[in-house]
């Protein structure tokens, strides 16, 4: 099976190039939004191969995987097909709704009631990442399933040789109050903390928190940093409103103990015996601060985390879903 896809998401993206399709990932010169084609910092494997935008009318595509609304435009422009009527496709939806009462003018577009942007389409399944988000989303007429997350195994790695938190965030300063950026001064001031991600280098400076207590690690290779962040005592998962962060389900995997709001799917994937989920930041605080002062604790909790993690978010599970969907759409 020939599958396009663009690389949006580098951990999902990840995850998904694994299986045993062909995947045809657009690359544009530039590599900008709508063709980074293969990532530098991930490792994909030889099936996924780059093409040209201009070359695939000549290219035979089964079935196209959406993760933007304006990649239907783009599909049919670069295939010269129209998803859901002239080639299957199926919309990988990765966020939750994030339209509120001031920034659109009808009540059916404001959670918990937005609307899908493919609402009146049946052509084109919808498949969320979560439950959460199918809870969430309208979709009306758009057939909807849940794959929930699987990600690449990077082993149990845990040392928590470093007294200090390990938090993983893209672009803090732009993403804000959504990834829970604007809580992080509070939560180096009971712990030392360690910022991973693209565009953190002046997350420090921007967010107000003193360069003793966070360092800043910016846009490591995916190996390097799971090394840097298995050396932290305590993972520290700030998100307010998001489907499910993958840096969350790599930790875990890594056996870092969880400290994160209960928020989203959060409650969903991190058992009591795993980490603290709390929606009050001063207990969130007061959690780190124990973990890293016990260490014992914390490796234990870490191992549950692993397990937690292995036993629902493994990657073979996640291929067989996939393949089973493609299979379907494809008939």
């Amino acid at each position: 099976m020939r599958v396009l896809m663009w690389h949006v998401h580098g951990s999902w993206a990840t995850s998904f190039v694994h299986g045993p399709q062909t995947t045809l990932v657009p690359v544009t010169p530039d590599r900008g939004p709508d063709g980074r084609g293969r990532p530098d910092t991930f490792t994909w494997p030889d099936r996924a191969v780059e093409v040209a935008p201009e070359r695939l009318r000549d290219e035979h595509v089964d079935v196209v995987v959406l993760q933007r609304p304006h990649e239907l435009e783009l599909a049919e422009s670069w295939l010269g097909r129209r998803p859901g009527r002239d080639v299957p496709a199926v919309y990988v939806e990765h966020d939750t709704p994030r339209r509120t009462a001031a920034d659109v003018g009808t009540p059916e577009e404001v959670v918990p009631d937005s609307r899908h942007f493919l609402h009146d389409r049946s052509d084109i399944p919808v498949v969320h990442v979560t439950h959460f988000n199918d809870l969430f989303w309208n979709c009306g007429r758009a057939p909807t399933l849940v794959v929930e997350h699987g990600i690449v195994d990077p082993g149990y790695r845990y040392q928590g040789d470093m007294p200090r938190a390990g938090v993983v965030i893209n672009e803090p300063l732009r993403r804000g109050r959504v990834t829970g950026a604007d809580l992080l001064p509070g939560l180096a001031a009971a712990v030392p903390l360690d910022l991973f991600g693209m565009g953190v280098a002046r997350a420090a400076d921007g967010l107000g928190v003193p360069h003793q207590s966070m360092w800043a690690y910016d846009d490591l290779p995916q190996d390097a940093m799971h090394a840097e962040l298995a050396r932290r005592r305590v993972y520290v998962h700030p998100y307010r409103w998001t489907s499910l962060g993958l840096a969350l389900l790599e930790a875990m995997m890594l056996g870092l103990p969880v400290v994160a709001l209960a928020t989203t799917e959060a409650v969903e994937a991190v058992p009591p015996e795993a980490g603290v989920l709390s929606t009050r930041a001063g207990t969130l605080a007061d959690a780190a601060r124990s973990l890293v002062a016990d260490p014992p604790r914390a490796r234990q909790m870490g191992k549950e985390a692993r397990a937690a993690a292995a036993d629902r978010y493994a990657l073979p599970r996640f291929l067989r879903d996939w393949d089973r969907v493609l299979t379907e759409v494809t008939r």
